[in-house]
């Protein structure tokens, strides 16, 4: 299975490349929150998408019937689309499919309708209120726009989203049920009802006096994630069929492992037994070895538990090969903040230009690592590596845990 587009967008940049750019030079995404009053707030600060124009990619009619994380799920698939040359025609267009998946959807409609509901009756309820906040829309308003008639569906497994999104369309491929899958996901979470809920959990850092010093994976001082948003959307293909229409081949996608926890409603399992069976899974399904493997961009999402128990789960599946520093481990929601149901598609396409530019992008903020991790995180600074696999790791909440195997593409 292989990846010939990528599309990208989070508070650090809306392009692939500009991501790209920025991850290199540890820019960070978080900044005080624009997007509403935070008066009262416990946290008032996430890593917001920046200068975004949504009138690039959709009508402005139709652009007023969709919710933000709709849009920003055209814009990286736009940009996947251009950069894969794939023109959906009538003759392929049934065997095209999509799965686009969200973790909360169209929160800020939510939010936006029950406050009309409240203040004037249900007849100020939009009619287009359902459609423009339910997760599958982002799927069904791209399937609409670019004509594809293949498989379509949209996870909805919190952090595990879009990384579950990518595993099904890469076994949908492999069953031989599509050729093409546009896969990944997409959130617009930094509303007031998101940033207030998971606060309340006491799920977020609280470094509101220094945000770009927030998100901090593995490091002894970490307090919390960062609320992010944005999109990843990945081209999926099946082999003979994007070398028939002479496709640029930008990786591969070898393996898929999930497993469930069965442990806490918000928090990892000791050692990170579940994530130790998802990555296993995918290493068993791509028939490849610990030591082969050079990179793990880690689901890192610079909570205090989570960390220790992920970097735990990686040392423990990996072993010698962890420990020795050959196999080096990124946290890049320390720049891009944590885009929920859109994390795994954002990270599995930065672990493909890994692999392209065997390059790594650092975990910034690392300056006091956790005893607790004992691996090389890439702290600060990006390096050169030379791997050709490497893993994505994405937990949710529930306990569901997805990983994705990935190898350089060598013609």
């Amino acid at each position: 299975m292989v990846v010939t587009g990528l599309g990208l967008l989070c508070g650090v940049g809306n392009t692939a490349p500009e991501i790209w750019s920025s991850l290199l030079a540890g820019k960070s995404g978080m900044a005080p929150i624009v997007g509403f009053d935070t008066t009262g707030f416990p946290v008032t600060f996430a890593a917001e998408v920046k200068n975004f124009d949504a009138l690039q990619f959709i009508d402005k009619k139709e652009s007023r019937k969709m919710g933000r994380f709709i849009h920003y799920a055209f814009a990286a698939t736009h940009e996947a689309l251009t950069q894969s040359g794939l023109e959906i025609t009538p003759a392929i267009a049934e065997r095209v499919g999509l799965f686009i998946g969200s973790g909360i959807g169209g929160f800020e409609m939510i939010e936006r309708e029950h406050t009309n509901l409240m203040n004037g009756g249900p007849r100020k309820i939009s009619p287009f209120f359902i459609p423009a906040a339910i997760i599958n829309m982002a799927s069904g308003q791209l399937s609409i726009k670019y004509g594809a008639k293949g498989p379509i569906s949209a996870t909805a497994t919190a952090c595990a989203t879009s990384a579950n999104a990518i595993g099904d369309s890469f076994r949908m491929i492999a069953r031989g049920d599509a050729d093409v899958m546009i896969a990944g996901g997409s959130e617009a979470a930094v509303t007031p009802m998101s940033v207030g809920g998971f606060a309340a959990m006491r799920a977020l850092s609280t470094r509101n006096d220094d945000p770009t010093k927030a998100s901090r994976p593995f490091d002894k001082n970490r307090d919390g994630f960062v609320v992010g948003e944005g999109a990843g959307v990945l081209i999926l293909e099946e082999l003979e069929f994007a070398k028939a229409r002479g496709a640029k081949i930008l990786g591969e996608i070898i393996g898929y492992g999930m497993s469930a926890d069965a442990y806490h409603m918000t928090s990892i399992a000791e050692d990170g037994e579940g994530a130790q069976r998802a990555m296993r899974a995918a290493l068993k399904d791509a028939g490849v070895k610990p030591e082969e493997v050079g990179h793990v961009n880690a689901h890192a999402t610079s909570t205090p538990a989570g960390d220790g128990n992920e970097s735990r789960a990686i040392e423990l599946v990996f072993g010698e090969q962890a420990l020795s520093g050959r196999l080096k481990v990124s946290g890049t929601k320390s720049m891009t903040g944590h885009l929920l149901g859109g994390a795994g598609g954002l990270e599995a396409g930065i672990t493909v230009l890994s692999l392209i530019n065997q390059k790594l992008p650092p975990t910034i903020n690392l300056d006091d690592v956790d005893e607790m991790c004992r691996l090389d995180y890439v702290a600060n600074k990006p390096v050169d590596h030379r791997f050709d696999i490497a893993l994505s790791n994405s937990f949710g909440f529930g306990g569901i845990n997805a990983s994705l195997l990935m190898k350089k593409w060598v013609e």
